[in-house]
């Protein structure tokens, strides 16, 4: 009788995953990007350090070591833009001067932090300055957003930038490969754990360049991602934002010295997903559950699974409280 009741959660939470909420959705196979920057092989062929070997914290010194030849980090810059472009832990200006150049005009006035041109695309967009900011938050987004598809991603982030006042320097982090549409990769976490990796090393660039501790507003599948890398982010909040699951049955769970948040809201689809995991299916309990141990986020007044960075909203005030450090 166990066995068989685990088989009927299991087939409904793959049906439930998969058909969202209004019929069957499609959602397309997806192949994680990761390892070394475009352009690594020529960066390596010029004598220079491997970026698969060096931490953020090496990198940062190998550009402190030719901090007296700014001509040089110059030329490095035009030489191998794909590769300064994504190195965490390099000089935020020489990243944001790199990815200028290969995204030529496709972010027009952006600080682009991170782009990488493969599959879907991802980009990584800085608003305000991060060099300076006393407060940072980073935004993980969920399905369907990539270097293509990241509206509803850059209006998250300048509504919690105007939310805390210009206060917070906010990143809009599409940094690694998401789902494409409610199905299996977004049932499973396979995506979450590549992408989980990448998040982490982005968060030890921040570090290590000086960038101020970061709040992580992870949205949907985003707060598998961050689920997942929780014991390895340099971060002083986790916030887990319409979430379907960390992987971790409570916040002890995480391993993290983060502070863990979660918001849902009652007309959110997402709370019709099981909060189980079975088979590699399913990403387990539910953050806003208070049995989870989650501090709670209101919610009550923001609309559907996207809602929730809605200028004016409780969770938006909210958010921004937790940016700015607001809030104890």
């Amino acid at each position: 009788m166990r066995r068989f009741t685990r088989t009927l959660v299991a087939a409904a939470l793959t049906a439930t995953v998969v058909a969202g909420t209004a019929g069957w959705a499609s959602g397309s196979s997806q192949r994680a990007v990761t390892g070394a920057p475009v352009g690594t092989a020529a960066w390596r062929a010029d004598g220079l350090p491997d970026p698969e070997d060096m931490t953020p914290a090496q990198v940062r010194d190998f550009f402190r070591a030719r901090g007296s030849g700014a001509e040089r980090q110059r030329e490095l810059v035009a030489r191998h833009p794909g590769v300064v472009g994504n190195l965490d832990g390099a000089p935020l200006s020489l990243r944001y001067a790199a990815n200028a150049r290969t995204a030529g005009a496709r972010f027009p006035g952006q600080q682009i932090l991170a782009y990488d041109p493969r599959g879907r695309g991802q980009v990584v967009l800085a608003f305000g300055d991060l060099a300076r900011a006393e407060h940072v938050a980073v935004i993980v987004p969920g399905s369907d957003v990539d270097a293509g598809n990241h509206g509803s991603l850059t209006r998250k982030a300048t509504a919690l930038r105007a939310a805390t006042g210009g206060r917070t320097a906010v990143v809009a982090w599409a940094g690694y490969t998401t789902p494409v549409g409610v199905g299996l990769d977004a049932a499973s976490g396979d995506l979450a754990e590549a992408g989980a990796g990448r998040l982490a090393r982005f968060t030890e660039g921040l570090a290590a360049v000086g960038v101020a501790e970061p709040s992580l507003f992870c949205h949907s599948y985003g707060s598998v991602v961050c689920g997942v890398a929780a014991h390895r982010l340099k971060a002083r909040d986790l916030v887990a934002v319409a979430s379907p699951g960390m992987r971790a049955d409570d916040v002890a769970g995480l391993r993290t010295t983060a502070r863990v948040w979660a918001a849902k809201d009652p007309t959110d689809w997402i709370d019709r997903v099981p909060n189980v995991e079975f088979a590699g299916l399913g990403h387990g309990t539910d953050p806003a559950d208070p049995a989870f141990g989650a501090r709670r986020v209101p919610a009550g007044d923001a609309h559907g699974h996207d809602g929730y960075f809605a200028p004016g909203t409780a969770s938006l005030r909210a958010f921004a409280a937790i940016a700015k450090g607001d809030v104890r």
